[in-house]
């Protein structure tokens, strides 16, 4: 039985994220967020929540303590959150991180410059990048409630495809990195809708 520890569990992937864990896997969650009051325990038996900061190192480690995979959906000062991450999964031995990042962070989308509002995840992407740790750096497209789940993978260095990508796809595709060893270890993946 998979653990995942999901931090910013309160955004809107997280939140679906967590629902596709809970309908389609065994998995047991930690869910970490700033003012965990906003967020209901959809299932008391499998999911834990802990109120917290990623800056919060103890707090962190704690929660990272006994997991398989952290999957990091988080948004702010990226650079230091994922320092912080990766100092965590070294000091608690913990390798499988899933990152979100966005598209664009490479100038990788036809037909659109890069912009400085992009250099946050870049930061964090080179970084985590940097590590040793077993990572996937996840570059979605702009979220869409289509019902469908699929989606088209691009690797580093290759144009970005497309630029939507249904949350039902994103988390699916979230889902099967979390509980598939050795998926899409130590890649950096845009990810559209196919």
């Amino acid at each position: 039985m998979t653990k995942v520890l999901i931090l910013g569990a309160n955004g809107q992937l997280a939140r679906h994220t967590t629902k596709v864990f809970l309908e389609t896997t065994e998995a047991r969650l930690t869910l970490y967020l700033r003012r965990a009051e906003r967020l209901a325990n959809p299932d008391p038996a499998r999911v834990a929540i802990v109120d917290g900061d990623v800056f919060d190192r103890e707090k962190l480690k704690a929660a990272t303590a006994g997991q398989d995979v952290v999957y990091a959906n988080l948004a702010g000062d990226m650079a230091r959150q994922a320092r912080t991450i990766i100092d965590v999964l070294h000091e608690t031995g913990l390798k499988r991180l899933i990152f979100i990042s966005s598209m664009g962070i490479y100038g990788e989308v036809p037909g659109e410059r890069y912009r400085s509002v992009l250099d946050p995840y870049r930061d964090a992407a080179l970084l985590i990048e940097a590590s040793d740790l077993d990572y996937t750096i996840l570059r979605p497209g702009w979220f869409t409630r289509d019902p469908a789940i699929r989606y088209r993978l691009t690797q580093k260095g290759e144009p970005f495809s497309g630029h939507d990508i249904s949350l039902n796809g994103l988390s699916d595709l979230i889902v099967k990195l979390a509980t598939t060893p050795d998926f899409h270890i130590r890649e950096s993946l845009g990810v559209s809708d196919a």
